[in-house]
């Protein structure tokens, strides 16, 4: 017969092995991986915790191997992200392997969360710009900013700034020819041309030319920019 103490034996060693975790888990992000930009979102959850991820390039896609506990694998299941664990000898093989020179592949520490903004209208639609959808999606933070908040002085309080499809030319981008007469190409033209005229600047390409060579400060300060589709040019 059982008596209370080994029922409290038996109790306590049920609960302490539903907690135990393992030291590493790793996030991959080759096609065993289900959702990709979730899994970006991880790393970027994990970094807000204070915590250190370790992004293991050309391995497995480019992995992220982390401290395993309880949170984040209740946030990799809550977010369908896949994930692996292993012991903390296991992990230190796999980073031995990729410190091999004949090896192309690399251990990065990431150590802080990147403070993200993205220079978009305010006017602009959720479904314009790919870089705030994608953002969304992953779960990861960021601010919208545009010529007021460029030309205030603000982008130094940022790590990385990301663009999409912004014309600097001041030439209202490339759909004169075949929507000028679109009423939602005319309300963008009028909200440039206010703009400008908010800032004290006579033309849409004198204000465009002053926030970009904010821009251009922000880069050479040491800030990140991500620049896709027409803000290239």
């Amino acid at each position: 017969m059982i008596d209370m103490k080994n029922i409290i034996i038996i109790v306590l060693a049920i609960t302490q092995a539903s907690i135990a975790y393992a030291d590493k888990l790793l996030i991959p992000m080759d096609g065993t991986q289900k959702n990709h930009l979730k899994a970006y979102g991880i790393a970027y959850y994990v970094l807000g915790q204070e915590k250190e991820v370790e992004w293991l390039l050309n391995y497995k896609g480019g992995s992220f191997l982390m401290d395993d506990y309880e949170n984040i694998e209740r946030e990799c299941l809550l977010r369908g992200v896949s994930f692996t664990t292993m012991s903390e000898a296991k992990a230190n093989r796999i980073k031995e392997e990729l410190a091999n020179p004949a090896v192309n592949a690399d251990v990065v520490k990431l150590l802080k969360v990147p403070k993200i903004a993205v220079y978009s209208p305010k006017t602009a639609q959720p479904w314009d710009d790919a870089v705030t959808m994608v953002l969304t999606y992953a779960e990861i933070p960021y601010d919208v900013v545009f010529d007021d908040e460029v030309l205030d002085g603000k982008l130094p309080t940022y790590d990385w700034l990301h663009l999409h499809h912004e014309d600097f030319t001041g030439q209202y981008g490339k759909f004169y020819a075949s929507f000028r007469n679109a009423d939602w190409y005319k309300e963008q033209v009028a909200e440039a041309e206010a703009m400008a005229a908010k800032h004290g600047f006579d033309k849409v390409s004198e204000l465009k030319l002053a926030v970009t060579k904010k821009i251009r400060d922000f880069t050479a300060g040491g800030g990140f920019l991500f620049a896709m589709c027409s803000a290239t040019d």
